[in-house]
């Protein structure tokens, strides 16, 4: 049975890595909405080349920051 769960495992990792996959995508439409709503409240048109850098900078940041352990950051001397 080692196999079958090897191969469970594999299955696993791939659906997980293709649902981080389209949540990055959502995020980074989401964040290209907010980018441009903010620069056109702020009363700037940038083009679009920079909307889309700024809001995959966001996105990148924001990915990263998820992914990192916050462990070494809570203080605790155990």
């Amino acid at each position: 049975m080692g196999i079958l769960d090897s191969f469970g495992a594999l299955v696993g990792s791939i659906v997980a890595s293709l649902v981080l996959l389209v949540f990055a995508i959502f995020s980074f439409f989401v964040t290209v909405f907010i980018v441009d709503v903010g620069a056109g409240l702020a009363g700037y048109s940038p083009s679009g080349d920079f909307v889309a850098l700024s809001a995959a900078i966001l996105a990148a940041g924001a990915i990263v920051a998820g992914a990192s352990p916050l462990a070494g950051t809570g203080g605790d001397t155990e």
